[in-house]
């Protein structure tokens, strides 16, 4: 069996593992930071926003089960791509909406992705601002942060109270 990696950042990782972690051909889901200018970076520095890193999650996944086309579709309906500057309720560049592609196939299905969520229009008027950029090393994240949702259930509902739960719900219908 030949697995695949994805990583997509979409504000506070808590909030993205529990939407991929739940798919069939999904192994793993690990919460981390990428995409900044420190090595093995700790919370509490990206949390300063002072290391460039983006917290993230990294997927592996089986491509016999599940496509990485089907990801990408997964994760937007887990962000609000219109805003650059965070997500909901985490503000800041350690929290904004990016989709890291490792390769040139990648790119070109998160850009086609993209393009097509444009274009739907169901963002009315607004520009898609989700980035695409190239995978930079991936950090894991402190163990306390791994599996969030499982650890700490009423922490992680509050979290997805503050907003997210009611975006999926207006745009998406989930």
């Amino acid at each position: 069996m030949s697995f695949d990696t994805a990583i997509f950042a979409g504000g506070c990782f808590w909030c993205m593992v529990q939407p991929f972690d739940t798919y069939p051909g999904i192994e793993k889901v690990e919460s981390g930071y990428t995409g900044g200018h420190v090595a093995n970076p700790t919370y509490e520095q990206v949390k300063s926003g002072t290391t460039g890193h983006t917290e993230a999650v990294r997927i592996t996944f089986d491509p016999a089960k599940i496509s990485y086309k089907e990801l990408v579709e997964i994760y937007w309906h887990q962000t609000d791509p219109t805003d650059a500057m965070g997500q909901f309720q985490d503000r800041g560049d350690n929290y904004r909406p990016v989709i890291f592609v490792k390769d040139e196939e990648q790119r070109r299905i998160a850009e086609a992705s993209k393009l097509h969520l444009q274009e739907s229009a169901l963002f009315g008027d607004a520009k898609i601002v989700t980035q695409i950029e190239d995978a930079q090393p991936f950090y894991l994240a402190e163990d306390y942060h791994q599996d969030f949702y499982k650890k700490n259930p009423e922490r992680y509902a509050a979290q997805e109270a503050g907003g997210r739960e009611w975006f999926k719900q207006e745009h998406w219908g989930e």
